[in-house]
């Protein structure tokens, strides 16, 4: 009622708007990924790869970081974890800007709903990560962001649906409950 009226009316007046999310997709083709088993969370040599692993190889693709190896760029030699496969196509969805908790939940039932029909793919992932100027904290403590302001997300969904929970927050924050 007249609470909405005023907010439009100062949310008009400072030329305030709101803004969709930006939606980006690409295909990542013949993409080296780790090979992971869903009870080894540690890894176990030459079978499956550990979360600490694929935490550090999701980052380098997420942040398009050659993983060939070669030192011809300088910027990185990463490559892979071992044991790993070559999988023809992945797709990657981006969305940037403002997401509510309630839209990630809804992505993440969506993403688990994938492998109700026969896949290829042994696991998907969902990473949210925060604003470094985040005013969104945990156990209502405030974000360190003034000395890091990681803060972000990551759950490993498995065709049979068990999942994996990675959290990286700053070494001035608090962990999550």
């Amino acid at each position: 009622g007249a609470e909405e009226s005023t907010l439009m009316s100062y949310f008009s007046k400072n030329q305030i708007q709101a803004l969709k999310p930006k939606i980006t997709f690409s295909t990542l083709r013949d993409l080296q990924c780790p090979v992971l088993q869903s009870k080894d969370l540690q890894g176990k040599p030459e079978e499956s790869c550990s979360t600490e692993e694929l935490f550090e190889w999701l980052g380098a693709v997420l942040n398009q970081v050659n993983l060939d190896n070669k030192s011809s760029s300088f910027l990185s030699t990463y490559c892979c974890p071992e044991p790993n496969t070559v999988v023809e196509k992945a797709f990657l969805c981006t969305i940037t800007g403002f997401i509510i908790p309630e839209k990630i939940i809804q992505l993440l039932e969506q993403l688990c709903c994938y492998f109700g029909e026969p896949k290829l793919a042994h696991w998907l992932t969902l990473t949210v990560h925060g604003f470094a100027d985040s005013p969104v904290s945990w156990r209502e403590n405030e974000h360190g962001f003034h000395k890091g302001g990681e803060n972000l997300y990551n759950f490993v969904i498995f065709r049979n649906l068990d999942y994996w929970l990675q959290m990286a927050v700053g070494a001035h924050d608090d962990c999550p409950p």
